[in-house]
């Protein structure tokens, strides 16, 4: 079910419904700027878009539950709802929240922003890779992994490109900056809390870039491994090098059985040094992920988990610093 993330305290709203009343011109004005409606796909994006509009909007996640894999959701026709009322839907794109395609193709919205469309390694529908400002800062691209960018699967996946762009602070720049442009637009009289949302936004991504080129410098030429390509963004930031052998993360994201011949390439990778650390995705596993953790355990290799979605009562910079901290204890 999805959690309406209500942006006036529930304390403000029964104050104001006491006094509505004797405040009438008041009350509208309050109601005119929080009847704007933000819906997301999952509470990744609701809890950034929250804190760029504060109380300007109110913002509800489809999926809002640590507990819910979006590649597996169905929406339910409450979902269909949530999602007709809303002013500016945003969702992950690029096949990831496909459940949100299927939600728009009934619903009359306007206004669909999709992230992966703010991350330069995005190859779009041309496959080539997006290309932003200052994006050779820092490469988060797929370069060398074999796939056919262009090519999509039954949910419009696209082979070879990792949709966990979250996980990319580079994307989630771009994305704030883009929020901030569609509201100058949608919300104009809510533009000083916007613009004041948005910059607190881009300094929390500062912040944690920061701490990802610590580890940079203090750990290069390190690798990871891992499972399914949650992270991959995250580690690649930190300037680890992709160890994960060819067919084993994209096997096991999309459910099918891993090659015996690739399961035994994986672990004797691990078992041979190559890898530094290994990351799972913690909300997901299977016995060939048991395997290779198995192997990094046995072999002194050092295992982290990453989740798909933030974890119940985290917001989403203090889930990002967390793994932060795990990834540089790991490797420390």
């Amino acid at each position: 079910m999805p959690f309406r993330r209500s942006l006036l305290p529930a304390s403000a709203l029964l104050i104001s419904g006491l006094v509505l009343a004797g405040c009438a011109s008041g009350d509208a004005e309050t109601d005119e700027a929080s009847s704007f409606r933000i819906v997301t796909s999952t509470s990744v994006y609701a809890d950034i878009v929250a804190d760029i509009v504060g109380d300007s909007a109110d913002v509800e996640a489809v999926i809002d539950s640590a507990a819910v894999d979006p590649h597996d959701y169905e929406a339910t026709a409450r979902d269909s709802l949530t999602v007709s009322d809303a002013d500016l839907v945003i969702m992950n794109g690029g096949g990831y929240d496909h459940f949100m395609d299927d939600l728009l193709e009934t619903a009359d919205v306007e206004h669909v922003m999709s992230v992966v469309e703010y991350s330069h390694a995005y190859p779009g529908e041309d496959g080539e890779e997006h290309s932003h400002d200052h994006a050779d800062e820092h490469d988060h691209g797929n370069e060398g992994d074999g796939h056919d960018h262009a090519e999509a699967d039954e949910h419009d996946h696209v082979q070879g490109f990792n949709e966990h762009v979250w996980y990319d602070p580079h994307t989630i720049e771009h994305f704030a900056e883009a929020v901030q442009e569609e509201l100058d637009e949608l919300l104009p009289d809510a533009s000083e809390q916007v613009v004041a949302g948005t910059q607190e936004v881009l300094d929390q991504v500062a912040e944690l870039e920061g701490r990802l080129d610590e580890i940079a410098t203090d750990h290069d030429g390190e690798t990871a491994f891992f499972t399914e390509p949650v992270g991959a963004y995250f580690a690649e930031a930190a300037g680890l090098t992709d160890a994960t052998v060819e067919g084993f993360a994209e096997a096991v994201e999309h459910g099918e059985d891993v090659a015996p011949a690739v399961l035994n390439a994986a672990v004797k990778s691990i078992e041979s040094g190559e890898v530094s650390v290994l990351v799972a995705n913690a909300q997901t596993g299977g016995s060939e992920t048991d395997r290779v953790i198995e192997a990094a355990e046995s072999s002194d290799v050092p295992v982290i988990e990453f989740t798909e979605t933030i974890p119940d009562g985290e917001t989403f910079f203090a889930w990002m610093n967390a793994n932060a901290d795990a990834l540089s204890d790991a490797l420390g």
